[in-house]
């Protein structure tokens, strides 16, 4: 897979700082014509290298790891992929292990426990603590900070895990469109809604700002330049487990880390350009004398990423 050029990844990192900034505003930051720009960012989203989502923050999150036998987890990764409260799902290169982060309240769990998956041996569930990074909050790296500063909306809170939240029937409707196309213009779910575009425009600002929807630009890592993806599990005391996420969540490789219940309470996504970066990253990292191990396998293959189906 061929790594995007210098201008598309320039407008790849701006939609994912701000996936509903105009081409016009974007073209600004970046210095660029309008019209080169619109072509371009365009392209990107018409082809679906590049796919600007909503993604809901209603429910609590889990990490649901599924072994399976080795035949069957091509067809149970994309049953899961399939479903519409996975937020990404990927095969694992060991022990026939399919892993994904799913959205339910605490009393649906059961439910999600007993799915009848051909091929599954055992799984496990554990929910989600605390974040330090996720997919919404990564870049691709190649923007200055002023340009960053300039496309960022304000005020919008870091994601957290979350419970019991409720919305009406009308940010349901808005928080639906943008699910289904973060980019949705105002216009189109003003006239959804019934009311005007400025109204559209608050009612969406307030559901970003309240956390209650977040717009994340989704990409393959191997796009930008970072072919190899690998998963960590680290093995610490849970009072060491914030230190080690934030201090990791600081590298520009992490993608995504997370504090779950567990013998491994840290969980890292990270990418790199080549497997002598990952060795890099993984023998002179901040590991520290507050880990005790780390087990890591690399991820074999993406059936959903953000929200999206992508095998």
């Amino acid at each position: 897979m061929e790594m995007l050029d210098p201008l598309a990844l320039r407008i790849t990192e701006a939609l994912q700082v701000n996936g509903r900034a105009s081409w016009r505003r974007i073209a600004e930051v970046l210095d660029e014509p309008v019209r080169t720009v619109a072509r371009r960012g365009a392209a990107l989203l018409e082809d679906r290298t590049v796919q600007v989502v909503g993604l809901t923050a209603l429910a609590p999150t889990h990490l649901l790891r599924v072994q399976c036998r080795p035949d069957a987890v091509q067809s149970v990764a994309r049953a899961l992929a399939a479903r519409p409260d996975t937020v990404f799902v990927y095969a694992l290169a060991e022990s026939a292990e399919v892993i994904a982060e799913v959205t339910s309240e605490f009393d649906a769990l059961p439910s999600l426990l007993v799915m009848d998956l051909d091929g599954v041996i055992t799984h496990r569930l554990t929910p989600v603590l605390q974040y330090f990074r996720t997919v919404a909050e990564w870049r691709a790296g190649v923007l200055t900070p002023d340009e960053v500063a300039a496309l960022e909306l304000p005020d919008v809170p870091p994601e957290q895990t979350r419970t019991g939240l409720q919305v009406d029937d009308v940010d349901r409707a808005i928080i639906d469109a943008l699910v289904a196309d973060g980019r949705t213009p105002f216009e189109a779910i003003a006239s959804l809604a019934g009311f005007s575009q400025a109204t559209a425009r608050r009612r969406i600002d307030q559901l970003i700002q309240r956390g209650f929807v977040r717009i994340r630009a989704v990409v393959g890592p191997a796009l930008l330049g970072l072919p190899v993806e690998a998963l960590l599990w680290i093995r610490c005391a849970p009072q060491h487990a914030e230190h080690i996420g934030t201090t990791l969540a600081r590298s520009p490789l992490v993608r995504y880390a997370a504090m779950v219940m567990g013998e491994y309470p840290v969980v890292v996504d990270v990418t790199a350009h080549d497997t002598a970066e990952l060795r890099d990253f993984l023998t002179t990292g901040p590991w520290e004398g507050r880990v005790e191990s780390v087990h890591s396998t690399l991820l074999l293959q993406t059936f959903k990423r953000g929200g999206v189906v992508t095998g």
